[in-house]
Parts: structure tokens; C-alpha cells; sequence
């Protein structure tokens, strides 16, 4: 099993930075790509970055140039550095897994960090 807890949220006004984590432990060799996604009030959860085993990343065309997804793999834990926040940025962010797995569970997710922009 893969376990993921994400940490780093926090209340920042608009034009400042926040870094979140994402710290993995369990079966670490069976992550194939992690990413991060954030879901605002009353709407859908959505993708905002993810890098892959292979180290290759995408990213949300909102976030494009201000966010950056990066890894350690010495700690197994997966960043979001997030810069030029705007009040839009606003959400709960969740880590998310997916799995090299022949069966169920395909993916994990993280409990959530509160992320809030002020203006």
C-alpha cells in the first residue's frame, strides 16, 4: 500500500508563494506518476500538475508558469511550488498516485491541504 500526506497549505495573499508536499511511504516502487490536483467550492476536483516516473510533467494551462512540480527521491516526496498566487488558486489541494497495479487500488490520494488566497 501506498500512503501519501500532504502538507504546506496555508492562508496567503494574492502575489505571494507557497511550497506543498507531498510525502509518499509503503510500496513506493509501484507509483508510476503523482500529481497534484485541488478542488475549490463547489467545484469539480481538477489536475493542476503532475510529473511522471520517467520525470516528465504537465501542467495545467491556469498554472502555466507559476507552478512547479518537482521531486526528491531521496525523501519521496513531490512539491508544488506555487508562485503568483491569485485568489482563484483558492481550493483544498490533494496528492494523487497512480499506481503500476494489475488490480485495484489503481491510484491513492492524499487527505488534503487547504490552500486560501486572499485578495
Amino acid at each position: 500500500q501506498v500512503q501519501l500526506v500532504e502538507s504546506g497549505g496555508d492562508l496567503v495573499q494574492a502575489g505571494g508563494s507557497l511550497r506543498l508536499s507531498c510525502a509518499a511511504s509503503g510500496s513506493i516502487f509501484s507509483i508510476n506518476a503523482v500529481g497534484w490536483y485541488r478542488q475549490a467550492p463547489g467545484k469539480q476536483r481538477e489536475l493542476v500538475a503532475a510529473i511522471a516516473r520517467g520525470g516528465s510533467t504537465n501542467y495545467a494551462d491556469s498554472v502555466k508558469g507559476r507552478f512547479t512540480i518537482s521531486r526528491n527521491n531521496a525523501k519521496n516526496t513531490v512539491y508544488l511550488q506555487m508562485n503568483s498566487l491569485k485568489p482563484e488558486d483558492t481550493g483544498i489541494y490533494y496528492c494523487n498516485a497512480k499506481l503500476l497495479a494489475t488490480m485495484p487500488p489503481y491510484e491513492r490520494w492524499g487527505q488534503g491541504t487547504q490552500v486560501t488566497v486572499s485578495s
